[in-house]
């Protein structure tokens, strides 16, 4: 692991607006991801760890604080450059696995190379060797409707992937699996992790899970905490 910071999060603070109120979420949220780093991000259901990690994303907005990603301050940026530098920063794994339902997992792997531009068959190129290394190799041409839940997971963490992001962002990524799929996908994404020195940050509820990870971050009562 270098000591190349990738995401700092600084005084982070997120609350809601309910009715007259304002319910805090989270506060005071200081937090650097390194490169290669590996941490899980835990807590109770509503603790806040979602909205946590796509404010890191920068998918959600920013209340209070400073979320640097490769060193840039994310609020300064208008919605075509942070789009720029979340496609080639960041990959996104969610708990449900959003493949384009009417393309194959080869076209869906290759669509951020895609739309960013790149050549097609270059595109198609990376996206083939991507899905061999999550063990896909013989289901590229299917579409999300014949794969198992679990290979549309893998499909989903090749398309995650595929950009050769700095920092892979994975919310509840095993939800939506039995305990051998999700013991499968850890697997995977750890082994991933070391192959390609890409940070992984993962929420999850699942704490056994969370323990094979190389640092293990609570947030409760609106702190974040290291175990």
């Amino acid at each position: 692991m270098s000591n190349q910071i990738i995401i700092e999060c600084r005084d982070l603070t997120q609350c809601f607006d309910e009715g007259e109120n304002q319910v805090e979420v989270f506060q005071n949220v200081d937090l650097k991801i390194y490169t290669g780093e590996c941490l899980a991000i835990v807590g109770a259901s509503g603790s806040g760890k979602s909205t946590l990690l796509y404010m890191m994303g920068g998918l959600d907005k920013i209340k209070s604080g400073q979320v640097l990603l490769d060193g840039l301050d994310i609020s300064r940026l208008n919605a075509k450059k942070l789009g720029m530098l979340r496609n080639k920063t960041l990959g996104f794994v969610y708990q449900f696995h959003h493949l384009l339902p009417e393309f194959t997992a080869l076209e869906n792997v290759a669509m951020p190379l895609l739309i960013r531009g790149d050549n097609t068959s270059i595109a198609k190129a990376k996206a083939a060797d991507l899905l061999a290394q999550v063990g896909l190799e013989n289901r590229m041409k299917h579409k999300p409707g014949e794969l198992s839940g679990g290979e549309r997971q893998r499909a989903a963490i090749a398309r995650a992937l595929v950009t050769e992001p700095k920092c892979l962002l994975a919310d509840e990524p095993t939800g939506n699996l039995d305990n051998t799929n999700s013991q499968q996908i850890y697997d995977l994404l750890i082994k991933l992790n070391k192959e390609m020195d890409t940070s992984l940050v993962l929420v999850t509820h699942d704490e056994h899970l969370a323990s094979k990870m190389d640092k293990v971050l609570l947030l409760s009562g609106g702190h974040l905490l290291e175990t």
